[in-house]
Formats: C-alpha cells, structure tokens, sequence
C-alpha cells in the first residue's frame, strides 16, 4: 500500500516548522514528505534591514534546510502557482521554469506574502522591496552606488541631490528597520567618502497611518520616533506616495522629495497561490482557515502563517486574527504538523491557541524598542533583547555562529562600503524579484488537470 503524500508549500516559519515535526513524529513508512520550495533554506526575514545595511552578510539569514540530522523530506525546486483541492493536485513551476503536477493526499499551504502594492503611477517601475534576500542584498549595492555616484558628481547639482535622497514608505517593523538601519550605513559612509557633507544626505519615513508602529503603544511608538528624528530622518505620518518617478518622488501632501531611491514596505498580501484555490479569503487574500488550520470546504488542505486568517483564540476578540508574524508563524507549523500526524493515526485535532509573546525592533547601533511579555523597554536593553530574541530563534548552530560573528566583526571593524557588482545592470524595482505575474488563474488550473496536465 502506498504511502500517503504529504506536500507542503513553503519554507518559511510555518512551513519549516510544520516539516521539521512530522519528521520529528511519523515514521519513515507513515508519509511521504514533500517540500515545495524555490531555494532550500528558510530565510530568517526579520534580520534582513541587517543585510540590507551590511551588518549581517545574505549567507548568515539562510538556514540550510538540510543541516537537520532527520532530514529526509524530498525537496521540489521550485514555487506553487495553482491548486485543484478537487483533482488534489498543486501545478508547480520549478526553476527551470517547467511546470509540473504534484498529487496529494494532504496538502499544508504556507506560501507566505508578498509585498502590498497600489496603484500608484511609477511604483512599480521604481519601488524596491524588502520581502527576498536578493532584493536586501540588491538594495545594499544600489544604495552604496548613490553614494558613489554622489561623491563624483559636482557638489550642489540636481543629480547630487537625487542621488543622495531615500524615500522608505511604510511606518511598520520592517519600514522602520530598514529607514534606521540604512541611515547608519549612510552617515558612516561620510568618513570614507571626503567629497560628501552629512548634511546632504536625506532620509524620509512616510507612512500613511498616524502613528508609527501602533503595535508597540503609544509610548514606545513615540520613543521609536524620537531616536529616529534624532538621527534625522524625517518622518511623515498621514500621507503616502501619490507618484514616484526615475529622480523624484511626489507625496499625497504635495512635497516634491528629489530621490532615487523608493523603498516600499506598506504591508503584505497573501501569496498570489491562494487566488487559485477559489476558497473564502478575509482581509489581504488570507485564507479563511478553522482554529485547526483546516481550509472549510476542502479535502486534506490545512493553510497557515502569512496566507491564512487564523482565528486569534488568545486575543480575547471574536472575529480577531492571528498577526502575520514569525512567533505565530512557526507555532501554527507545529500545530498543522500535530494535526496531519492525527488524521493519519485517526485520532482528534487541536485548535490553534497562543499568547503573543511580545514584539522588538532593532534600530542599529545601541538603539531599540521592544515590548517582552508585555514590558517596555528603549535603548541598549530593547537593543539586546531583540537581538537574543533573534539569535535564540535561529534554527541551526551554524546559522547562530554567523549571526553572532557577524555582529561581533562588525562591532569591531565597521564596514567596508563595498558593492558586490553582480546585478549592476538590473533594475532591482518590485516586479524584478517577487514573481507575482507567474501564478495561474484558477481556470488555467482547472482546465490543466482536467487534460492531465498536458
């Protein structure tokens, strides 16, 4: 009799998690474990502004999937891009750009996000994002060629002052980490760059909320701000980007930022999979998932992480959602994981239940703010705790070791300022890098495995 086969999408927090527990629990004869995945590690997205700055290098925040010592899930290389919960069977693209179908008995969809885009004229011919590591590995060497290009251009020209403005849009975790870390690779730069004054580089945060990280609380939000305008980057709140263009950006206020440089973190979506499915989505595309991770109405298919609205037992609020974060991420993982292992042994799910356990933000330098349990701190305390948090979260000892020698080399001898060169010629804007046009729509799927995908 053959095995069942388990397909799980994604390598994130959720995904990971999930694998690593059904290897931990079935026995090599109870499934097959498949892993749909374009690369074969986990990015540890919360350290990468760190990338993007210099600090960590990409290597140290991809985890090897195959360091584990129970590792036997096949991994396919390669990205979902539709799914039939009717046939059972999810199409993947797999990086030679073949498509394939994959049957299944179950199916754990934990594709992630990607990054929530409007319709804005020039977003997408310009915005850069902060969701892939060759997309912080990218910003890193566009941002030092400003520089570059800067110091060889005469002093006061239009281009100078372009060049040397950066427009981050999204007053979130990931906005704020990557305005503050960025800055700080800017303004040590100075020294080493004698042509360029301080005082002609510019740094905006815009975000169209009125408050900058409302999660954290009104005070901790506001101590987040003040280290920020401290280092003086401007912060704008209640307004967005109404056009952005190759050498200025226009906000919805009317200000005229010159600047090469768009970053855009204004939240996440679900992952363009879950459109193909044809099953009930909440806000962002999420799925609607039971407090098990079971997607209604479906076959063997459980959904979690960023692409699922799980329902927030903990919160207290009925009709709340679990926060797309990675502490949530990785424990519905393992809730998914425990709940195929008791379909498959006939015994009862679990809901998802879990009580957030704080939240921290790394600003660089010896600045944070973190929220532990609930406590607030700011300064070098929040500092070290959310880089604890951060390592302790690492899966592998070799990841740990990077990480921790990363910081530690970079404690002691700063950076060097240098560009890797390897994708000079490539524009490095949002399109180029989350693939959001390879996706099926659901026809295609459906009309693909009712010929046997021919």
């Amino acid at each position: 009799m053959a095995r069942p086969r388990i397909v799980v999408v994604g390598a994130g927090f959720a995904g990971v998690a999930c694998v690593r527990r059904l290897e931990r629990t079935l026995s090599p004869g109870e499934a097959e474990i498949l892993l749909v995945t374009p690369f074969s590690y986990q990015l540890y997205l919360p350290l990468l502004p760190q990338v993007a700055s210099g600090v960590l290098t990409p290597q140290s925040v991809a985890v090897s999937l195959r360091r584990s010592r129970r590792h036997r899930t096949r991994i396919v290389p390669g990205g979902a891009v539709g799914v039939d919960t009717r046939a059972k069977v999810c199409v993947i693209r797999k990086i030679t750009g073949e498509l394939v179908d994959q049957p299944y008995d179950h199916l754990v969809l934990a594709p992630g996000s990607v990054t929530r885009t409007f319709d804005i004229p020039g977003l997408a011919e310009h915005g850069r994002g902060m969701k892939t590591l060759a997309e912080a590995a990218h910003l890193r060497d566009h941002v030092i060629a400003q520089l570059d290009l800067a110091d060889a251009a005469a002093p006061g020209s239009p281009e100078r002052t372009s060049r040397l403005g950066f427009v981050v849009v999204g007053g979130g975790y990931a906005g704020t980490e990557t305005a503050a870390c960025l800055e700080r690779l800017t303004t040590n730069a100075v020294g080493r760059y004698p042509r360029l004054d301080r005082r002609e580089i510019s740094w905006h945060l815009v975000d169209v909320a009125p408050k900058l990280m409302p999660e954290l609380g009104d005070r901790l939000g506001r101590a987040a701000l003040d280290v920020l305008r401290r280092r003086g980057i401007q912060v704008s709140l209640g307004v967005s980007v109404a056009k952005a263009g190759p050498e200025d950006i226009t906000l919805t206020d009317g200000r005229v930022l010159p600047s090469r440089t768009l970053v855009w973190t204004a939240g996440v979506a679900a992952s363009p999979l879950i459109a193909t499915l044809g099953a009930e989505t909440a806000r962002s595309g999420r799925l609607v998932v039971t407090p098990d991770l079971r997607v209604p109405g479906t076959d063997g298919v459980f959904a979690l992480g960023d692409a699922a609205a799980v329902p927030d037992l903990a919160g207290g609020d009925e009709g709340t959602v679990c926060p797309p974060t990675a502490q949530h991420a990785m424990r519905q993982g393992k809730v998914a994981a425990d709940n195929l292992v008791a379909t498959l042994r006939g015994t009862p799910l679990r809901r998802y239940v879990h009580q957030d356990l704080g939240l921290v933000v790394d600003l660089g330098g010896r600045d944070g703010v973190s929220r532990p349990l609930g406590i607030g701190l700011r300064g070098m305390p929040a500092q070290a705790v959310a880089r604890g948090y951060h390592w302790a979260a690492l899966r592998t000892g070799a990841a740990k070791t990077r990480v921790m020698t990363n910081w530690l080399l970079h404690a002691v001898a700063g950076d060097d300022f240098v560009r890797t060169g390897f994708q000079t010629y490539k524009p490095g804007t949002l399109r180029d890098f989350e693939y959001t046009d390879h996706y099926l729509t659901p026809e295609e799927v459906r009309a693909r495995t009712a010929a046997g995908g021919r």
